[in-house]
């Protein structure tokens, strides 16, 4: 090749990485020009979906667009998951991304990492609890553990799913002989309901996802997964006071895009997510929901998921 054909040719690529760098650049500084798609990772009806929701319509105004949901559940949220992971990590992807799944993956659930994913911001926060039928032979958890102990496997836990912090807290209560069986719901509704009708004698969930159960004094709290009794439910002890060491498996709930996004059109949405929570819809929204956090954001959200991974990590391996 001449040295004049050369030079074109450099010159050439020269303008062409020029061009895409631009217009990488005008992309960003335009954005968003059309909707903005929520993925959420669970089915319709439960606390993801429900903050999915909210969020999405809260982002709508500071963002300018519309914000569809769809609901993409299975692998205890490791279907929707794949979805937000495999779509260009353009800013038109978004998702929930909830603890209840990244607890999965330590017990080799799904195929992610917290590196396939940057997390505009943990939103939600709250301990998990066991909830009885109003009417369970069960009205204190000395009585519900102490049963278990006798009858080993007979109890039934409706839970979100296999790997989730749901069955890692009942395998940590089953190495203190405290053994009750697993009972996975895909729908949060019917797991909801499933102690209620009989079908399960107790419930794994959080209470901002039952409050309307427990308005209707449907379902009974007897044990709050804390170091500290909530303060909604002062008269509700905790698996510390009980003698079982089981914390720290909160049910965190964030809004994530893919790994790779433009940091610009990050910081966009980051913004927009910001603007949402210090709204008075949300702040009333998380109170009803006794979920309220200061949302965490940038490199603190990153590693709260990360320590969070660790944590459940360490506690199956102990």
């Amino acid at each position: 090749m001449s040295y004049k054909a050369l030079l074109t040719y450099a010159l050439t690529g020269a303008s062409t990485a020029a061009l895409i760098a631009s217009a990488g650049m005008a992309s960003a500084q335009d954005y968003p020009q059309r909707p903005i798609e929520m993925v959420v990772t669970f089915g319709p009806g439960g606390g993801a979906d429900l903050m999915g929701r909210q969020m999405g319509r809260l982002m709508e105004k500071p963002l300018g667009v519309s914000i569809p949901i769809s609901n993409v559940a299975g692998a205890s949220g490791n279907a929707g998951l794949t979805r937000l992971k495999t779509d260009a990590p353009d800013g038109y992807t978004i998702g929930t991304l909830i603890s209840l799944t990244v607890a999965s993956w330590a017990s080799g659930l799904g195929d992610s990492s917290v590196d396939d994913f940057e997390v505009l911001a943990v939103v939600q926060n709250s301990p998990s609890f066991l909830f009885v039928p109003a009417s369970s032979p069960y009205q204190t958890a000395e009585d519900l553990f102490a049963y278990a102990k006798e009858n080993p496997g007979e109890l039934t836990v409706a839970t979100s799913g296999y790997g989730t912090q749901d069955d890692v807290t009942l395998k940590l209560l089953a190495k203190d002989g405290v053994q009750m069986e697993n009972v996975p719901f895909q729908s949060p509704g019917e797991r909801y309901a499933s102690p209620i009708g009989g079908h399960t004698a107790v419930l794994y969930e959080e209470p901002g996802d039952v409050a309307q159960f427990l308005k209707a004094e449907q379902l009974k709290p007897l044990v709050v997964f804390s170091e500290e009794r909530h303060p909604a439910f002062p008269d509700v002890p905790t698996s510390t006071e009980l003698g079982y060491e089981i914390s720290g498996l909160d049910n965190f709930r964030t809004v994530a895009v893919r790994a790779g996004t433009d940091p610009a059109i990050v910081e966009k949405l980051q913004s927009a997510v910001e603007e949402s929570v210090a709204s008075e819809e949300w702040q009333k929204f998380c109170a009803e929901t006794y979920s309220c956090i200061e949302p965490v954001t940038g490199e603190d959200a990153q590693k709260m998921v990360q320590d969070f991974l660790q944590l459940i990590t360490d506690q199956l391996a102990s």
